[in-house]
């Protein structure tokens, strides 16, 4: 299917019309991202929102007592994970944790389920933060939530028309090594008219996220092309993306190779002597986030 850019726009708005009576945010969520955006919140009001729901409260200090954040001792209070970690980090944890539920939908294909895909989510967000950390940029916990998001438009295609997902599925296919025969972003532009970059960008201008996860999601396959000062965010991921398939496998449809390449490696300056220390840091994590969330 070769669309106009006119028509491809009017494919997508009417993918988020259609399952925006199923993908709405929890009021919960849509509550803390308001909070991420206001610079006067504090972390009596973050405190005041989670302590409202009691299993979001136990999901986030399960995160936060996991080894990734490596904490001293035990933290049993979410005003305590505030001041150990900070309000942005529980902020973001907080999202995260009220988006696992719209990751769900089963099995598509034998290649392909939700459950892979938030699997995958959790690993990319696990490596968005290492990268940024080890490379000092200032955005582990932006880093974070923006590799979780990052495939929500997959998850939009799901929603919006499940038997073309399993076509797009089926036509990429993949190799004994578990990466894809076809482009699976080709693959989604003939059937859908769109790829899953458009889609989520969408969705996250939908739901109101913050900019950079607009771009993040939109722009993940293609981090050279995204407007200037927002190009760091988006590389990062786009690196943790190829990281996180060849530690952590799952989902890796979208993923032709698993080395990073290396005008993105130029890009933020990571040398190859960091991503081995970095396959190995996260593959050590894996294991733990899956649990926790």
């Amino acid at each position: 299917m070769s669309v106009s850019a006119e028509q491809k726009e009017q494919i997508v708005a009417s993918a988020i019309r259609e399952i925006s009576h199923i993908a709405t945010l929890p009021e919960i969520t849509l509550k803390i991202i308001d909070l991420v955006e206001d610079p006067s919140s504090t972390a009596q009001d973050l405190h005041e929102v989670i302590s409202g729901d009691p299993a979001l409260s136990s999901r986030i200090l399960k995160v936060v007592n996991s080894s990734f954040y490596g904490l001293p001792g035990q933290i049993a209070s979410i005003n305590r994970a505030i001041v150990m970690l900070g309000l942005n980090a529980v902020k973001n944890i907080a999202i995260a944790a009220s988006l696992a539920k719209l990751f769900r939908g089963g099995e598509l294909t034998p290649d392909f389920s939700a459950k892979d895909l938030w699997t995958h989510s959790n690993a990319v967000a696990a490596a968005s933060k290492l990268i940024a950390d080890e490379l000092k940029l200032g955005l582990g916990d932006e880093a974070y939530l923006a590799g979780l998001i990052h495939d929500i438009g997959i998850m939009v295609e799901m929603q919006f028309d499940r038997s073309k997902l399993i076509e797009v599925v089926e036509k990429t296919g993949r190799d004994e090594d578990g990466a894809p025969l076809l482009n699976m972003l080709e693959v989604e532009e003939a059937v859908f008219g769109a790829d899953h970059q458009d889609f989520g960008a969408a969705l996250c201008e939908k739901w109101k996220f913050p900019a950079p996860f607009a771009l993040v999601t939109g722009y993940h396959h293609r981090p050279h092309e995204a407007p200037g000062e927002k190009r760091t965010l988006v590389a990062v991921v786009a690196a943790a993306d190829c990281l996180a398939a060849k530690v952590a496998g799952a989902f890796r449809l979208d993923i032709e190779s698993t080395e990073i390449p290396k005008d993105l490696m130029e890009l933020l300056g990571l040398t190859p002597e960091q991503v081995e220390k970095l396959e190995t840091k996260l593959a050590a994590e894996i294991e733990e986030l899956d649990d926790s969330l």
